[in-house]
């Protein structure tokens, strides 16, 4: 158990003043057995003429803003305070007909699970790739391959912060062997879902202790959940080969990307005003 702070900070800058069009945040960690929300403050400048907080399809927390006038800088402002179980187990507890691969979801299961088990990306590449994580000669024990997976992503593949907005496709990926956490995520996912396990796309915040050697610090984070029969959704995190919630803190869960957006919106001005945007995030560690 660890008490910790997630400050999160987003400024835009405009070469002129611009209106400013509705804005969604995906800021708030979602509560749960092992994430208990101690304080939550969100400061807006220039001040939004309504706040509104809504549950999206997922059960994820969005807060939408709307504004009037104009200006030259928008500015988020996102500090949580929360207390975190780790949830790392040395073994999780599957149902016994899931701790081997190949293995059937229950049918009562593949109406919630249909999305988490189609892939989005077409192309071989991933499959192929995926295969690799399979004992040719038997059955293969179920955590081992997400396992394998997870540590083979960090091993052979070069961690890259990416300013771009959007995600590369997961055969770029493979052929860069390089890519952003995001990238990682999405590689993971869809080869998951290529074997017939159901995955989500997570987004989040990691905590970096000193010489931790962890990546993705500073800004938002993201991995994927496997849903593994008996033990629910796990976390794996391939840009640091985590298995379980270890220093991950869920802020959002969806089957793409595009759906955990931590923050989106709109102006009302020429392109050439954007002048650019800065987002810090930082996590630290305070005494109970």
């Amino acid at each position: 158990m660890s008490f910790l702070t997630v400050h999160h900070s987003t400024v835009y800058r405009y070469r002129e003043p611009v209106g400013l069009g509705e804005h969604r945040m995906m800021f708030r960690p979602r509560a749960s057995h092992d994430l208990r929300l101690i304080r939550t403050d969100l400061l807006i400048t220039p001040q939004p003429t309504q706040l509104r907080w809504l549950h999206d399809p997922f059960d994820n927390s969005v807060a939408v803003a709307t504004f009037a006038g104009t200006t030259s800088e928008l500015r988020f402002e996102s500090t949580v305070t929360l207390e975190h179980f780790e949830n790392s187990l040395p073994e999780y507890p599957l149902e016994e007909y899931a701790r081997t691969y190949p293995f059937r979801y229950a049918d009562e299961d593949f109406p919630s699970l249909a999305n988490a088990l189609a892939n989005h990306y077409p192309g071989e590449s991933v499959t192929k790739w995926a295969l690799q994580f399979l004992d040719p000669a038997d059955a293969t024990d179920t955590m081992k391959i997400l396992g394998a997976m997870t540590r083979g992503i960090r091993k052979e593949f070069i961690y890259t912060r990416r300013i771009e907005k959007g995600v590369q496709p997961p055969e770029e990926t493979l052929r860069t062997r390089k890519g952003s956490c995001r990238d990682f995520a999405v590689l993971m996912m869809e080869a998951t879902r290529s074997l017939g396990v159901a995955a989500r796309f997570v987004s989040g915040y990691i905590f970096v202790p000193n010489s931790s050697g962890l990546a993705g610090g500073g800004a938002t984070h993201a991995w994927v959940q496997a849903y593994l029969p008996g033990a629910g959704w796990i976390d794996f995190d391939p840009t640091n080969s985590i298995i379980g919630n270890r220093n991950l803190i869920r802020v959002a869960v969806a089957w793409t990307p595009e759906q955990v957006l931590p923050l989106c919106g709109t102006y009302d001005g020429s392109p050439e005003a954007f002048m650019g945007m800065d987002v810090t995030v930082d996590v630290t560690e305070v005494e109970g």
